[in-house]
């Protein structure tokens, strides 16, 4: 197994074992105790909420609760109420947090306005992983109430909701209350130091990028007792299978790229690319099933000193597989996922490697989030959060569109992709996209669909 398979390996077996955590029972695992801190505030017990009782949602919660034993889960919300359910069950007896989960039934909230009631209750942190149109909406609802949060990625799916993410942390420094984000390489210890080195000069000057996601295909369905039928409305069945949906999901350059082109932008100092361009489309998974995202794409950012990013994704079975994030310098290159340094000669002769090996990237920012806490020393992921998400969405316009997209083109776009307020959504409510009269969801066609996207 490859350094680049071992990584991945870990990180989808987390993530599956999560998911199918809300039907599981059994055994408890084990988890490590940290040791106790004093809350800023004086409090030795932080109090959490979740809102999102998916698989992601879950994994934080178990991550927050593991990374320091003096914090409980206080609440929780989600639009199915079943999840709520399944969650408390989950994390109090599958994973032995037993009394810890103190959400009492008037604190597990469902429903469209389950998040206001959630950050209204005395929440300290408030944990949010939820389909990814309504995470500038909620991240916002959080900071103003004035409580702490961690938001999964992506963090937006239109520019107007990456302006949100900026207003919104920019709030929370004001408020000194701590923001970390879901893009958690950037908290996983052999990529913290490799990157550092890569900072300092040792591949010397980065003149080309290459990220790539290109994986097996995810499964179409949701829920496996939540299909369509007559009496499930359209709307539920879209926000059960919201990875299918480019309003909800941001597409694969959303759900999985926004990783890769993230710690690109890491390598490069978080400066912003000037433009993108790519392309993509439908070729094994175009079924109604998978809703009217692509199964693959290809995109080029290009920055103001010349240097490329090339990206690919796709989610394809039966095909070539490969995850790796490669920067290539002016003495060297930086092998990102084996946390290695290169020379380029034929031998790739190693000019440092990382000598630990991996770590819990998901338990420790959590862990950063809550000793930002109880040390009242505020940490803010605001910026790279919100223009990591912006170049997805870059990317996914690009690919849709067919045209080159400029950065300040896409940061003061005024489209808006999904309703512009989750306050107005109902069951009821029809989803920006429904089936046509074929049986298929519209599309988008490159040389055809416009920019700015109407």
């Amino acid at each position: 197994m490859t350094e680049s398979t071992r990584h991945l390996t870990a990180d989808r077996s987390r993530r599956g074992f999560l998911k199918a955590s809300g039907v599981l029972a059994g055994a408890a695992i084990t988890l490590p105790i940290m040791p106790q801190r004093v809350h800023a505030s004086g409090s030795d017990i932080l109090k959490i909420g979740l809102i999102g009782c998916g698989g992601r949602g879950r994994g934080a919660a178990v991550d927050a609760l593991s990374a320091d034993p003096n914090t409980e889960l206080y609440a929780v919300a989600d639009v199915f109420p079943e999840r709520t359910q399944a969650t408390m069950e989950a994390l109090r007896n599958y994973f032995s947090f037993g009394e810890r989960i103190t959400a009492t039934p008037d604190r597990c909230f469902e429903g469209f306005d389950a998040y206001q009631k959630l950050i209204a209750t005395e929440v300290d942190v408030v944990l949010i992983a939820a389909p990814t149109y309504f995470h500038p909406h909620f991240l916002k609802a959080s900071i103003e109430a004035g409580k702490h949060t961690f938001c999964e990625k992506t963090h937006a799916v239109d520019s107007p909701g990456v302006r949100m993410v900026l207003e919104a942390t920019a709030l929370a420094k004001e408020k000194k209350l701590s923001v970390v984000s879901g893009l958690a390489w950037r908290y996983d210890t052999g990529a913290i130091e490799t990157i550092k080195r890569v900072h300092d000069g040792e591949i010397g000057e980065i003149i080309a990028l290459e990220e790539i996601c290109n994986t097996g295909s995810l499964p179409s369905s949701g829920s496996p007792s939540f299909g369509r039928s007559p009496e499930r409305t359209e709307m539920q069945y879209q926000i059960d299978r919201w990875y299918n949906f480019t309003w909800l999901s941001c597409d694969l350059p959303g759900l999985n790229l926004v990783h890769h082109v993230d710690k690109a932008s890491w390598a490069m100092k978080d400066e912003t690319p000037i433009s993108c361009w790519g392309t993509g489309g439908r070729q094994t998974r175009t079924a109604s099933e998978y809703g009217q995202i692509w199964d693959h794409h290809a995109i080029v950012f290009e920055y103001a000193n010349g240097v490329r990013l090339n990206a690919y994704c796709r989610q394809q079975n039966g095909t070539y597989g490969q995850v790796t994030d490669r920067y290539f310098g002016t003495k060297g290159m930086c092998d990102l996922l084996a946390y290695q340094l290169n020379k380029m000669d034929a031998n790739r002769t190693s000019i440092w490697r990382f000598p630990g090996g991996a770590s819990n990237r998901f338990l420790l920012e959590q862990d950063t989030l809550l000793k930002s806490i109880r040390s009242g020393n505020p940490v803010n992921n605001g910026r790279y959060m919100a223009h990591s998400s912006l170049m997805a969405i870059m990317a996914t316009w690009a690919c849709y569109t067919g045209v080159p997209i400029t950065w300040d083109e896409a940061m003061n776009s005024e489209y808006v992709i999904g309703p512009a307020s989750p306050n107005e959504i109902t069951w009821e409510t029809v989803p920006p996209v429904v089936l046509d009269a074929e049986g298929e969801y519209p599309g988008f066609s490159p040389g055809i669909t416009p920019f700015p996207m109407k």
